[in-house]
């Protein structure tokens, strides 16, 4: 990794992060993180009947898990996790395009990394390279509960 990027962690092994999700609703859709790079954040999410609607296309609120899923990765690797954490304030997406089975590709990059909120704009692209999905991410700043 070159002096360029943004994260503040260290532990950038795919397969750990990737462990660090079992149990939950990535596992559950089939979203892995694939890349992280300088300054982004790169998942993929296999359309299948985890992620479609019942018309035979990619749902909606599957495609917004999937750019919540990479945005707050990507922004929690800005912080020291013994200090901080980021947690998703707002989200909003525009489905562009409908996709039917293959995966989505979903990359999130930093649109402002402030003191106390983030905003990640995350693309979502079919197979073929094509819009399926834009959405911007918000996410609040907090410190860690001392106990």
């Amino acid at each position: 990794m070159s002096s360029a990027s943004i994260w503040q962690r260290t532990d950038l092994d795919l397969a750990a992060i990737n462990r660090g999700e079992e149990r939950s609703l990535v596992q559950h859709l089939g979203i892995e993180i694939v890349e992280v790079g300088d300054d982004f954040v790169s998942a993929t999410m296999p359309v299948d009947e985890r992620t479609l609607q019942p018309h035979g296309r990619l749902h909606g609120g599957a495609s917004v898990a999937l750019a919540e899923t990479v945005g707050s990765l990507a922004a929690n690797l800005t912080l020291n996790p013994a200090e901080e954490i980021a947690v998703g304030l707002e989200i909003n997406a525009n489905h562009v395009r409908p996709v039917k089975a293959g995966l989505v590709h979903a990359t999130a990059r930093p649109e402002s990394l402030g003191r106390t909120t983030q905003i990640w704009s995350i693309r979502i692209v079919d197979d073929q390279q094509r819009l399926v999905c834009i959405s911007r991410l918000t996410m609040a700043v907090i410190g860690v509960e001392r106990k």
